[in-house]
């Protein structure tokens, strides 16, 4: 195989909603899952499930309490790999994969709480220190093909929020947050898919509240999932593929996340 189709989700509890990621499968024949927020130990994940829908390989990194946990289940053979201390809470945030050359490194980054107060509130405080150690460590560079996505928890453009002016002062949208941001894609030399080959004006979300009553009518969304690639792993992208699966944000049960995608290459590698 070489076209490879490279999917970010933020689940939201894979043990809730394991036949949602399973309908999924079927309709799109991803052939790599990366998930976020999993809310289970490794040894709770749903691996029967997950070999059932074709994705027996996987690289698990869980917590207890029903808190965060990153997940990688693919078609393909992957290899874990170490990952860099980006959280200094111990938290199950990142997990890394290598398939072929190409590395993947799949991020949970925390939301930050409510108040965009690193001194008032220690969980933007923690925000903050993810993003800074991600542009330490992504600024030294790396030898292979490198993909970097997930939940992010920011939405860097005035494009990425229902209202960039209303939402200036409301964490995830913050100056501080999306120039922190904006310096790991520059430190890292990154490439943002979701903004490649689209006009600036053109909105685009990924995540949209629980709270709404109509999230799809009132459509106050903001562009939380990222995908980024480096100039080598650019090179295997297949131009303008980058998709959000707009009707998995509605149906059974969904996540507040809708999932992203991308094709890649691999032959080019």
């Amino acid at each position: 195989m070489t076209d490879l189709k490279l999917v970010s989700w933020n689940i939201n509890s894979v043990r809730l909603r394991a036949p949602n990621v399973t309908a999924f499968v079927e309709a799109e024949a991803p052939d790599i899952i990366c998930l976020q927020e999993t809310k289970c130990r490794d040894e709770e994940f749903p691996t029967k499930a997950f070999a059932e829908m074709g994705l027996p390989h996987l690289a698990l990194l869980g917590q207890g309490g029903g808190h965060h946990g990153v997940a990688i289940a693919s078609r393909l053979p992957i290899e874990q790999i170490e990952v860099p201390e980006l959280c200094r809470e111990g938290h199950a945030r990142i997990v890394a994969v290598r398939v072929g050359e190409l590395e993947l490194h799949n991020i949970y980054l925390p939301a930050g709480g409510d108040v965009p107060d690193a001194d008032a509130n220690d969980k933007f405080a923690h925000k903050l220190d993810f993003i800074a150690r991600m542009a330490e460590h992504y600024g030294r560079g790396t030898k292979h093909p490198l993909v970097i996505l997930g939940d992010l928890n920011v939405a860097p453009h005035e494009n990425d929020v229902w209202s960039h002016k209303q939402m200036l002062k409301v964490v995830s949208h913050t100056p501080v947050e999306t120039e922190a941001l904006g310096g790991v894609l520059s430190a890292g030399n990154f490439f943002d898919l979701g903004r490649q080959g689209i006009e600036d004006t053109q909105k685009l979300y990924t995540w949209w509240s629980y709270r709404s009553k109509d999230w799809a009518a009132s459509n106050r969304g903001r562009r939380l999932d990222h995908i980024w690639a480096n100039p080598d792993a650019m090179s295997l992208v297949t131009p303008s593929s980058h998709r959000v699966h707009l009707a998995w944000r509605g149906g059974w049960k969904p996540s507040d996340h809708a999932p992203i995608s991308v094709n890649l290459n691999l032959s080019k590698v």
